[in-house]
């Protein structure tokens, strides 16, 4: 690259990536501290946890970590064992870190050497668990995970037996929290909530005796009896409704948005996309973005963006890179090259997209790719 070119280049990373950038993610950090207020608002004197586990629900464990540090919490989940080192060097010594899936075998001086808390699932995790804090010399921080009905995650009720009556089954284990998840909570009326709560009741006791962590994010709408000790939120911090047959008690926390690749008009009859599922029925004029199944979004999502409060249909099929809009609705050049057009945000929720596609608010968030200039705000 000769010395014209290098003085040709922004010097502002951040402004290399949203110039270059197909896409644009904005996450306001502002909001994920407002939606974890309110939630502590909810729980009273219980400890509120931040799941941040698959990068923060796709929007960046790390970034997310340290705005959820600045109110106060200081205890964070995540799925995997790379996941909870990762967000160790990220945030330092000091807050727990419990990693959800379990340690994998063989894998547990890593999880010492980064100060992460096991969340204990089965005997044999147990069993390396207590032999890792031989080799360390100190008593080790865990969570046990009980299977209270969702048949996922934890240790089955004959396991708990077993080791209850083990009195060297713990030795070596700091147990932080006897802990099980809520397979139901989304459903206030769903009997299994009250079962499983009794389950967790009944096989938290045969346990020593530790704080207790049942609540989930819609679990923590479900009443006082379920919030215990700690409850352990994700997908309301970022904006999910988690009570879908109500308004939604969060604040939306994404904005995503495409640039316009280029725009056209075209006649009646033309076809539209790939295998040409689309005709036009008169002339119409369209506007391609710079934004696919690739960026992660799916063909069955919500198949429209937004400009200034117009809604652009999709026509034809998402493409890997690209989508087709019809701009017909818009005065003529209210559009052009390098504009941004909404697919999430205030006229287009997660929770709507998701309805769409048949799935969940979740699997939407997860499932945005990499190729987007991320933006944070309020943080």
């Amino acid at each position: 690259m000769n010395d014209a070119s290098k003085r040709s280049l922004p010097e502002d990373v951040a402004a290399i990536s949203e110039a270059v950038a197909g896409a644009v993610l904005t996450i306001d950090l502002g909001a994920i501290r407002e939606n974890y207020r309110r939630l502590k608002a909810r729980l009273g004197d219980v400890r509120c946890a931040g799941v941040v586990k698959a990068d923060g629900y796709g929007v960046g464990a790390s970034q997310v970590a340290a705005a959820l540090l600045r109110e106060g919490c200081d205890t964070f989940f995540v799925a995997l064992l790379g996941e909870g080192i990762a967000l160790r060097r990220s945030l330092g010594p000091g807050p727990a870190i419990f990693v959800l899936n379990g340690i994998p075998p063989g894998a547990e001086p890593d999880a010492v050497a980064a100060d992460l808390c096991a969340v204990i699932n089965s005997v044999g995790q147990l069993v390396a668990w207590r032999a890792a804090a031989r080799r360390a010399g100190r008593k080790l921080p865990a969570a046990i995970q009980v299977d209270s009905g969702m048949s996922r995650l934890g240790m089955a009720p004959g396991d708990v037996e077993c080791i209850a009556a083990d009195p060297q089954a713990f030795d070596g284990i700091d147990i932080r929290y006897v802990m099980s998840h809520l397979a139901c909570a989304d459903e206030p009326e769903h009997p299994a909530n009250e079962k499983q709560r009794l389950a967790f009741e009944r096989l938290r006791k045969m346990l020593p005796e530790a704080p207790a962590s049942l609540t989930n994010s819609s679990g923590i709408f479900l009443g006082p009896s379920f919030h215990y000790d700690l409850a352990r939120p994700g997908a309301a911090l970022y904006g999910i409704n988690p009570t879908p047959a109500k308004l939604n008690p969060m604040l939306p926390v994404v904005r995503l948005q495409a640039k316009v690749a280029q725009t056209r008009v075209i006649e009646k009859g033309a076809g539209v996309g790939y295998g040409h599922t689309y005709h036009a029925q008169g002339p119409l004029r369209l506007a391609t973005i710079s934004f696919g199944y690739a960026d992660g979004w799916q063909r069955r999502a919500a198949s429209a963006a937004w400009f200034e409060g117009t809604r652009l249909p999709f026509l034809g099929r998402v493409s890997m890179d690209s989508i087709i809009l019809d701009i017909s609705a818009l005065p003529a050049d209210k559009l052009r090259d390098g504009d941004l057009v909404e697919l999430l945000g205030p006229s287009q929720s997660v929770d709507d997209a998701a309805g769409h596609a048949g799935t969940i608010g979740y699997e939407i968030l997860t499932s945005l790719g990499p190729r987007f200039h991320r933006r944070y705000v309020n943080g």
